[in-house]
């Protein structure tokens, strides 16, 4: 894939840097003076005037008096270019990261094909043929606009203590209805035949999460047996088991947040609470049934033979119960009908304009070479940040300060955005330069990307100077933490490299709620790196030299640090491909902005069904 010639074109020359300092404006009353002046001669129609004098002025007139779009277009276009050339020093670097990022992202492929299949082929043929149901896949190319949607957490469930779970048994992810950002998440009953997992559960309640945090309308495609009871214990009794998806529903109700259902399948047990706590419920003749308890469970209790339709078919609940508020004769019209109650929500029209903006000076393909293989093959930061923003621009906040921690502002698709990038061990003033930073992103309203690579282990201090140094970089680090935490601007985290220890936390972890959270799929995510292990701890304090048990303990944690182990469990929203990060990044900055079109009302309480 990559040859000579094309590794020049990676070592190629940066263009010239742009002026960094604007032309000085006018004084305003000089720039008055010479408006009335011209105004004065001969007169030009009206509708000349008008756009002639808005020219002048958003030419013209100083910072403050132009509008906030405008000056987005011009800054943006006067910020520092980076050099994004890979000297020749770092080219076996690069070159040992392009050969493992080759290797695992032909293993993410591998696993993507796999879970595509969802319960396998027979399965699928039993759903669409003998069942007569479309394939989840199916479904979603019927519902979401025709654009690209974002899948999220595709790989959870694979390699489970209790087996594999291809996507968890449900696809959620965020595409387009008419228009508007929805999450969506939809039952696989190819999958265990719609059985749910404690996985299922996590990923379920992940989705609500994202629609609670960015404010996304809901929608539920449900085809569900109800939970596995053989793992009952893992599903039902805590707070973030199965029944918390029913609490999640009535608070996003009381949030005016929309949720519709589709009862495309079988609904039993608690999957029947989903669509009954729905704001809005179509149900489909012949294949969507709504029970507590099916006809086994009353043959097995009265002896008497019940049909599903009888029980709890379309009919019963359009006309009987209430349970549903929109009958369907098929699928195809249960999808245009949640497209039509989508179109009667009070969401003010997404604007349409595509803002301008230059794509970044390097190739994003260059960033496989770029994703370090483990932490001793990382390479400057800005690479990477050249191959991301727009234009390779970068306004850099204290660029000689704490220079392993990188921050500025830069451009994502239009989109102005803070940057924090780990660039080496957090030291104590790349700590306070951070704490810095990201509380200026989160006074002047601006969303934040954290480009995670934190070092694997630091070492133990061995003297009391050594101590003094440790303590207050542990302090400054704390400090940061804090501004991370109450930031209250969204945040979107990429892990580039290392996500290990204390320093993950700093850096917007999954435990510090980003909005959004993916990995590269060479990433490690564990509290220590296995090769940085001398002895495996023991209970009291002790150590233990044992080789053999060192070894096992090194192996396990190799293999559950790995990107894979981690989405399949759940601790991320998923593994995006290193050039397709400028993308991610872009849809999740306009699915986080479409909340400030939304009409919400004042009062504070769920719509409550019959």
């Amino acid at each position: 894939m990559w040859n000579n010639l094309t590794f020049c074109s990676v070592c190629k020359l940066a263009p010239k840097p742009t002026p960094l300092l604007l032309p000085r404006f006018l004084p305003l009353a000089h720039v008055l003076r010479r408006r009335c002046k011209g105004l004065s001669g001969s007169k030009p129609p009206a509708q000349t005037l008008q756009s002639e004098g808005l020219k002048r002025t958003c030419s013209l007139l100083p910072a403050r008096l132009v509008s906030s779009k405008a000056k987005r277009r011009r800054y943006a276009k006067t910020y520092p270019v980076l050099d994004g050339r890979v000297l020749s020093v770092y080219r076996h670097v690069f070159e040992e990261n392009l050969r493992n990022s080759e290797a695992v992202v032909k293993r993410y492929s591998e696993l993507l094909e796999l879970v595509s299949k969802g319960g396998g082929e027979n399965a699928i043929l039993r759903h669409t043929q003998r069942n007569k149901k479309l394939f989840v896949r199916e479904r979603l190319k019927l519902l979401l606009d025709d654009e690209s949607f974002l899948e999220l957490s595709p790989l959870a469930g694979l390699n489970m203590p209790y087996g594999d779970v291809p996507a968890a048994g449900c696809l959620t992810g965020i595409g387009k209805i008419c228009g508007v950002w929805c999450v969506f998440t939809a039952n696989d009953a190819t999958v265990k035949g719609g059985t749910i997992y404690p996985i299922g559960v996590k990923k379920q309640l992940r989705a609500q999460e994202i629609a609670m945090q960015n404010r996304l309308l809901s929608v539920y495609l449900v085809d569900s047996g109800g939970a596995f009871l053989p793992l009952q214990s893992e599903l039902f009794p805590d707070k973030s088991h199965g029944g918390r998806v029913f609490y999640n529903e009535a608070i996003m109700s009381a949030m005016k947040i929309p949720q519709v259902a589709v009862v495309c399948g079988s609904c039993v047990a608690g999957g029947a609470y989903v669509p009954t706590m729905a704001e809005e419920a179509v149900i489909i003749d012949k294949i969507g049934t709504l029970f507590l308890a099916g006809p086994p469970l009353v043959k097995a209790a009265t002896g008497e033979y019940v049909s599903p339709e009888d029980l709890g078919g379309a009919k019963l609940h359009s006309r009987v119960s209430g349970c549903s508020d929109h009958f369907a004769s098929s699928e195809k019209e249960a999808y245009e009908c949640v497209r039509n109650v989508i179109s009667t929500l009070n969401y003010e029209p997404l604007p349409e304009e595509v803002t301008e903006h230059d794509g970044p000076l390097y190739s994003s393909d260059e960033l496989l070479g770029l994703a370090p293989r483990d932490y001793r093959c990382t390479l400057p930061v800005k690479l990477i940040l050249s191959r991301l923003l727009d234009g390779s621009r970068f306004q850099e906040f204290k660029a000689d300060y704490g220079t392993t921690l990188v921050t500025g502002f830069g451009h994502v698709e239009g989109h102005l955005v803070g940057v924090v990038a780990s660039n080496g061990e957090l030291t104590r003033d790349a700590s306070l330069k951070g704490s810095h930073f990201v509380q200026l992103c989160s006074h002047r309203s601006i969303p934040i990307l954290f480009f995670q690579n934190t070092a694997p282990h630091a070492a133990e201090p061995t003297s009391i100077s050594q101590a003094e140094a440790h303590s207050n970089r542990l302090k400054a680090q704390a400090s940061m933490m804090a501004a991370v935490a109450c930031a209250s601007v969204p945040k979107i985290t990429i892990v580039i490299g290392g996500c290990y220890g204390s320093e993950s936390y700093v850096m917007c972890g999954r435990s510090f709620s980003p909005n959004f959270l993916f990995l590269w799929p060479n990433a490690r995510v564990a509290l220590v790196d296995s090769r940085h292990l001398t002895t495996v701890p023991q209970a009291g304090g002790s150590d233990s030299t044992d080789e053999s048990e060192l070894k096992h303990l090194k192996q396990r944690l190799e293999e559950e640090s790995s990107a894979f182990y981690s989405s399949s469990r759940l601790w991320d929203d998923g593994i995006i491909l290193p050039q397709n990060t400028r993308k991610v990044i872009a849809q999740c900055l306009q699915i986080i902005e479409q909340q400030k079109y939304q009409v919400v009302p004042s009062y504070q309480h769920p719509v409550i069904r019959m």
